[in-house]
């Protein structure tokens, strides 16, 4: 499956919403330049990186969310891949930068302010599978750019 990225988010500070960035270095540990407050249920080797699909903002926003990229605490945000085709194992090859899926990343109420009536669980893999971040692991360290194209297998 051939995709594209639409979005790179990293902040600094850490917390949400993460602000756009062009291009991001990706390490075994995470993303440079983006900081987790929260150790203990973000970051580390196996949670590097957050992926997230700009179809489900799309559909979650036509329903009335207030969510938009960046909102949730994605790093990179991925068009034209069928969502609900991702799972643990799944891995994303871009230009340098190769990625495996390790598990759903579940919502917690940082990121409540991006749903209607902060109902946040929406996107939680217990909810509805298709419709949940995904965090994963380096496989292979890299720089990715904003509009660059990922191979998903």
């Amino acid at each position: 499956m051939n995709g594209s990225v639409t979005g790179l988010f990293a902040a600094p500070q850490g917390g949400v919403p993460k602000p756009l960035v062009d291009e991001l270095d990706v390490q075994v540990n995470g993303c440079v330049g983006d900081y987790q407050r929260d150790k203990k249920h973000h970051g580390g080797p196996s949670r590097a990186v957050c992926l997230f699909s700009s179809e489900v903002i799309t559909h979650l926003q036509q329903n009335g969310h207030p969510i938009y990229p960046g909102s949730v605490g994605e790093n990179i945000l991925i068009s034209d891949i069928p969502w609900n085709t991702i799972r643990v194992g799944t891995q994303f090859h871009f230009e340098e930068l190769v990625l495996e899926v390790t598990s759903d990343a579940p919502p917690c109420k940082t990121i409540r302010d991006s749903f209607h009536n902060g109902a946040f669980k929406e996107i939680s893999v217990k909810v509805d599978p298709t419709m949940t971040r995904w965090y994963a692991k380096v496989l292979v360290e890299g720089r990715v750019a904003l509009g660059e194209a990922v191979v998903v297998n």
